[in-house]
């Protein structure tokens, strides 16, 4: 019986790492489009900030055109060392970041080990401050104890991924959603470690070992402090003649109004407004039949396009996503009538 102190609720998405080779597009797309605040760091390195963290998103240059690694901000150095503990008991290496690496990010007591899909997890327990003022057209983000927004994954094994989060960051179930897309049926899987709805999400397609996205991650979202925000950065990027892939619209579990952008290196971009924060005395899993109330509807997609997630789908068949077995155990598999019930 594990009788080790919980982790959750000490544990905040800080920062997502980036790689590409599209700085001036990343440049325009978080700037110009999305309203962040920016900072050139070098030739190979620009920082986005959304609050007085000196770094949220850091786009290092590379091929990957994909987010790379995860960096979690830890409330204390008891909640850290558990962490580590834990990774390290698995048989699982971990890697003390450099203080270099460190500085690039903004943060202090860098660790980094092996996370599901070739997702690089980071843990940090004390973020940069910067006194420098923000310079952004947003009028804020919301961050603090939720942390900073979440990432949704696709994953052609899902319990093995939840099994993942639950060791590491004692990850709870908010909810499930079941929707259907183009005709195939998806299960996404919400998973909270702190207030916030969700800090990673995880869809999958139901009965059929596939994974139909390219990158790592399928979207990032990051929430602003206001619906004219909100607005505002939903006409800039049409204006700078970015894409949309899902127009304005609200979901049905967490009620959260978003638009989905496509970045500059493929994935989406989501920016939201005002989702619910969890009460966690009174919260219940449940089961919502599709992703939104309204809208939320594909914008410009082609038959092309379709066709592509297809082929992207059987390849995956043959190649093997990427797990880290010793800290995904069995997997959690889904449990309806523990779990959730219908809403």
């Amino acid at each position: 019986m594990n009788t080790a102190p919980s982790v959750f609720g000490s544990v905040h998405l800080g920062y997502v790492v980036v790689e590409s080779e599209r700085f001036a597009d990343w440049r325009r797309f978080g700037t110009d489009a999305i309203g962040m605040h920016h900072d050139d760091i070098s030739r190979d390195v620009m920082r986005f900030r959304l609050d007085d963290h000196e770094c949220r998103f850091l786009v290092r240059r590379g091929p990957a055109e994909d987010v790379v690694a995860i960096g979690w901000h830890i409330d204390d150095h008891a909640a850290f060392e558990q962490i580590e503990a834990r990774v390290r008991a698995h048989g699982v290496p971990a890697v003390r970041g450099s203080d270099e690496e460190a500085a690039l990010r903004g943060v202090e007591r860098l660790l980094r080990f092996p996370g599901p899909k070739g997702l690089v997890q980071e843990i940090y327990t004390t973020p940069v401050i910067s006194s420098e003022p923000l310079r952004m057209l947003a009028s804020g983000w919301v961050t603090g104890d939720s942390g900073m927004g979440h990432v949704a994954i696709t994953s052609a094994k899902p319990t093995l991924m939840r099994g993942y989060y639950n060791t590491v960051f004692d990850a709870r179930l908010t909810d499930y959603i079941d929707e259907t897309i183009s005709g195939v049926k998806l299960k996404i899987r919400f998973l909270r470690v702190n207030e916030r709805h969700h800090s990673i999400a995880i869809a999958a397609v139901r009965g059929l070992p596939i994974d139909p996205i390219r990158t790592r991650v399928q979207h990032l979202n990051i929430q602003v402090d206001t619906l004219d925000d909100l607005a505002r950065s939903y006409e800039r990027v049409h204006e700078l003649g970015f894409d949309m892939a899902l127009s304005v619209g609200q979901h049905t579990n967490d009620k959260e109004l978003s638009y989905y952008a496509r970045t500059p290196s493929g994935f989406e971009w989501e920016v939201g407004w005002n989702p619910v924060v969890i009460d966690e005395s009174t919260w219940e899993p449940s089961i919502h039949q599709g992703i939104s109330i309204w809208g939320h509807k594909p914008v410009g997609q082609t038959i092309v396009d379709k066709l592509d997630q297809f082929r992207l789908g059987a390849r995956s068949l043959v190649r093997p996503e990427r797990t880290v077995p010793a800290l995904s155990g069995a997997g959690i598999p889904d449990d309806r009538q523990r779990d959730a019930g219908p809403r």
